[in-house]
């Protein structure tokens, strides 16, 4: 009779104990967590949502465990206890099962750092959809600034999965190419001249030539007729500038001294349009 009770009470102080146990782990776990997570959010100004889910799972976890344990020292709860820590290590994989995808965005990023396909401040463009100013890169994503100040923001295993065409890889040098269609009437040589003439003399155009080129007598700027259309002959020039966003801009100035040029000229550009016949029914 005397052992019983001797047993009863060491199960009930074992019990208590490991109840005392797990309420101050999951106390001290929360307490530390949200100290440190204020910490991020006051000096990195962080988004605190994923860091508040993962202190609750942990600390649901933590329970879970402290309340198995305490039910396994009760012989007749032991299956019980046994099914809540079968529970909790199948709560436990799933996070692991969740976490993949975060473990795959860590190490692409590292990949990308490690190789530098791209870097911040290169200009990219990926899934021949988006493209922008490279921004940031950090462990789960990289963020691109594109040309409306809009963040696009790119889990890092998926853009290194892509194909990714970089303005800046090697140099920033970029080649812009003006293509204008003119009626089959108009001066072919004369619109050639003209284009090659408004690239020459707009202040973002470079010569792309080599030492080599010049001593062959290579023109600084390349024109071809490049196809002949049901309406119009397709006249196509190469202008180079040092940066993707002065060539923007050159290509759009061009685009109008071509034009303007052509009409003072009177070199056709063939648009389409319908001829409406109406006929007087008797």
């Amino acid at each position: 009779m005397t052992t019983s009770i001797f047993t009863d009470f060491r199960t009930l102080l074992i019990i208590v104990l490991i109840i005392v146990a797990t309420i101050v782990s999951a106390y001290s776990f929360k307490y530390l967590t949200e100290k440190y997570i204020k910490k991020l959010v006051l000096t990195k100004h962080i988004d605190p949502t994923s860091y508040v889910f993962a202190k609750k799972v942990i600390t649901a976890i933590i329970y879970i465990i402290g309340m198995s344990f305490a039910l396994v020292q009760i012989p007749e709860m032991k299956i019980v206890g046994h099914s809540l820590l079968a529970g909790a290590g199948i709560l436990s994989l799933v996070a692991g099962l969740a976490s993949q995808q975060a473990l795959s965005n860590i190490m692409s990023g590292f990949l990308i750092v490690m190789f530098k396909p791209f870097k911040i401040n290169d200009r990219i463009t990926f899934n021949q959809t988006y493209t922008g100013v490279v921004e940031e890169i950090n462990l789960r994503q990289v963020v691109l600034r594109d040309f409306e100040n809009n963040r696009v923001i790119v889990p890092n295993s998926v853009i290194s999965t892509q194909v990714v065409v970089n303005a800046n890889l090697t140099e920033t040098k970029v080649c812009k190419m003006i293509e204008i269609g003119i009626g089959y009437d108009s001066d072919i040589g004369k619109a050639l001249k003209i284009m090659e003439e408004e690239i020459m003399k707009h202040p973002l155009h470079i010569d792309n030539r080599t030492a080599e080129d010049k001593q062959n007598n290579v023109p600084e700027v390349v024109s071809r007729v490049v196809a002949l259309g049901n309406s119009s002959v397709t006249l196509k020039a190469w202008a180079y500038s040092d940066t993707s966003s002065n060539g923007f801009i050159m290509y759009c100035d061009l685009l109008r001294s071509i034009k303007e040029r052509f009409d003072e000229e009177k070199i056709e550009i063939p648009y389409n349009y319908q001829n409406v016949i109406i006929k007087k029914v008797e």
